[in-house]
């Protein structure tokens, strides 16, 4: 079954200068699609990117990045509310292609799901207050 998952590789320092996107191609049949980077030889940095592959290879590209010492998270993670600026007004609501955002029947306030975030920043777009905020 073929995958394809948005994730945040950071890496070491002693790493920024290794060939990982290469290996992962040639060696673990997998696919990416770069979003952002940030990597300064002999200093730490960090890739956004969207690996596809077979669910199989993706898990030992995966193993392989992690026996390493790359720190992997999902995007997901990365996709925060920022409570301060919120004013609950649905703007997110409307575009969410995935439901992370309900309105709490009580309060009328909006629900951030984190667990059903995709990263697609479709709400960070839409965002009025700019509530919503991508952090690396």
């Amino acid at each position: 079954m073929k995958v394809s998952r948005k994730i945040v590789l950071h890496f070491p320092a002693r790493l920024t200068e290794e060939a990982i996107a290469y290996r992962l191609v040639k060696e673990y049949n997998l696919q990416f699609n770069i979003l952002k980077a940030s990597i300064i030889p002999d200093s730490e940095g960090f890739i956004v990117l969207e690996l596809t592959g077979e669910q199989e290879d993706y898990d030992r590209g995966v193993r392989f990045l992690t026996k390493i010492g790359i720190k992997i998270e999902a995007l997901s993670q990365n996709v925060v509310r920022n409570e301060d600026k919120c004013t609950h007004c649905g703007a997110c609501l409307t575009v969410c292609p995935t439901g992370a955002f309900e309105i709490e029947p009580g309060t009328r306030r909006i629900l951030f799901m984190h667990d059903r975030c995709i990263a697609c920043s479709m709400c960070l777009k839409a965002c009025p207050p700019r509530a919503m905020e991508l952090h690396f």
